[in-house]
């Protein structure tokens, strides 16, 4: 074939060191499934082509490469000499039952589940497993949380609190495979709640994955809607959750920060009146059904210690364990009482040039404002936890909890509003950053390395 001579251009402030996934578009009559790059600096990388992005008009490749402002990449058929990776290990052998796969990215393990549909924390799709193999620390030992989640708008009071990771089971397909990334695609259809206009709702979750690489990348498309939430328009927005243990008494991170300093309010008055109604319900027995009665028997032992989930899910509609007039009313309630008390003034907003010790606030609850380029770190380890978003999510709520051990990165702002633009890339970097998490971050922003034709 004709070799083809391509210039990187690096805008990071900090210098490349790390490898990163470099795009190639290349000519459309290029069908290979594997080119050959070697650049003007030594370095050389097998190039996928990732025929999902690949159309009449160009081919799409991936390298591998530590990318270096100015270096040239010659882009040539493979031969008999080159060693062509691996690339990610696939394995059955897992320790959820509804795991699809385990993968050895050389970098992570990371278990994926296409969900039960039964309801519970264990139902969840997503990664259910994650541990970067250096550390040997699994942030999701117990497989009750997952990673990639999302849950706004249908999460909410307004719709009945239906949690599409817990209630759906998804399809999982295997989409890109070869020796620099392998891609999952994960697509279901939302149970119908009590707003009209989400009802028939799909949603397709998409996760890119790279040989020995500290990041992976995920993009979450949903059916067009419209809605209002806290008394808020939301058009094409959602709340992507993030879940990690540690366990009673351990945080695997217990700061939060965002690349540039934002305000913060601290509290979570919802979850408060949400548990209030909770306790009327249980007195009140009026409205009910016959699966009322297995959150009452475990409610009653201990309301005040009993799992986040035992309250929401008593009032989700997915569950029918109150009459639907009742449903409504008792979310109606909780809605105006939370409503109100967001907009209140009795929580200030703070800016702190500092990391948030997110635990020491009330409830340890924080609901920072808008960012692209966010974090989550443990300050006695460096352990550190990046998100990258294409667009500015509006809001987060982030949760560190000490008592449970259960850490939470959330689009939404409060009282479940979702705050994520539909169709926005989403790269998470993980590894032992510390206090330079800022410039990890840099390394490997969406936009700073481009690579064009070099012009002769």
């Amino acid at each position: 074939m004709t070799t083809y001579e391509y210039l990187i251009s690096n805008s990071s402030p900090v210098p490349a060191e790390k490898p990163q996934p470099v795009e190639l578009k290349l000519p459309a009559d290029l069908k290979q499934d594997l080119l050959w790059g070697d650049t003007s600096l030594g370095q050389s990388s097998v190039l996928q082509r990732v025929n999902g992005e690949s159309d009449g008009k160009e081919s799409v490749y991936v390298g591998i490469l530590v990318p270096h402002d100015g270096e040239v990449i010659t882009v040539r058929d493979v031969e008999s000499g080159d060693v062509i990776p691996e690339g990610i290990r696939i394995y059955d052998d897992t320790q959820e039952k509804d795991a699809v796969c385990r993968l050895d990215t050389g970098y992570f393990i990371i278990e994926m589940c296409r969900g039960t549909g039964m309801g519970e924390g264990a139902s969840k799709w997503g990664i259910r497993h994650f541990m970067a193999k250096a550390e040997n620390v699994d942030l999701l030992s117990s497989g009750n949380n997952a990673i990639g989640g999302f849950y706004g708008p249908f999460f909410t009071p307004e719709n009945g609190l239906i949690n599409p990771p817990e209630h759906v089971i998804a399809d999982v397909d295997l989409i890109e495979n070869g020796p620099n990334m392998s891609r999952y695609r994960l697509a279901g259809r939302i149970p119908d709640g009590l707003l009209p206009e989400l009802q028939g709702k799909r949603f397709t979750v998409t996760f890119t994955f790279y040989r020995d690489l500290d990041l992976f990348d995920r993009v979450y498309d949903v059916d067009h809607f419209e809605t209002e939430i806290d008394g808020r328009s939301v058009v094409d927005r959602i709340t992507v959750g993030d879940e990690f243990e540690g366990g009673e008494g351990e945080l695997v991170f217990d700061r939060f920060a965002s690349y540039n300093p934002i305000p913060y309010r601290s509290g979570d008055p919802y979850a408060g009146f949400l548990k209030d109604e909770v306790r009327s319900t249980l007195s009140d027995e009026t409205e009910v059904t016959e699966r009322f009665a297995f959150f009452k028997e475990l409610l009653d032992r201990d309301l005040e210690n009993a799992h986040w989930d035992l309250y929401w899910r008593l009032f989700s509609h997915w569950e029918n364990a109150i009459e639907p007039s009742a449903l409504n009313r008792r979310l109606g309630h909780v809605r105006s009482l939370a409503h109100r008390a967001s907009d209140l003034n009795d929580r200030p907003w703070v800016v702190s040039k500092d990391a948030i010790d997110v635990s020491a606030h009330e409830e340890q609850t924080v609901f920072p404002a808008s960012s692209s380029c966010t974090a989550e770190f443990d300050s006695r380890t460096g352990r550190c936890m990046i998100w990258l978003t294409t667009q500015s999510s509006g809001a987060f709520q982030i949760v560190q909890r000490p008592q449970s051990g259960w850490v939470n990165w959330g689009t939404n702002g409060e009282n479940e509003c979702p705050a994520l633009p539909i169709g926005t890339k989403i790269r998470t970097i993980y590894g032992p950053f510390g206090d330079r998490w800022r410039d990890r971050a840099d390394e490997s922003r969406f936009d700073g390395v481009r690579v064009a034709p070099r012009l002769s």
